[in-house]
């Protein structure tokens, strides 16, 4: 994946970008990102919700360290926290009715 460092021990990551694939049954309305442990969340902006089902999005991952903590809001008013999401390592995540799921390049096929 573009962005992502050449040596796997390296600790920081450029601007990259996360896929976020949402297969639970709640439309997704807020998404953030931060450094872990921080609790220093930035928002990503959606031009609208992320509908349940099978949907996904892009959204941008600054640079910074590779380890981050990802809070999901659904619209049912339900916040979920991942934790500890290596950016470096993982491409994106996949939101299941059971929890969350990081994935590596080449591991999901577009459309699945």
């Amino acid at each position: 994946m573009p962005g992502a460092p050449a040596d796997a021990g390296d600790a920081r990551t450029p601007a990259h970008h996360l896929r976020l694939v949402n297969a639970t049954f709640d439309s997704v309305t807020a998404f953030a990102m931060a450094p872990a442990g921080s609790g220093a969340y930035v928002e990503a902006s959606f031009a609208s919700p992320l509908q349940g089902g099978l949907s996904s999005t892009t959204v941008s991952v600054p640079s910074g360290d590779c380890l981050r903590d990802v809070r999901v809001t659904f619209i049912n008013g339900r916040v979920e926290t991942y934790p500890m999401l290596d950016v470096c390592r993982h491409s994106g995540l996949r939101l299941t009715n059971g929890g969350g799921k990081s994935f590596r390049p080449g591991l999901l096929v577009a459309g699945d």
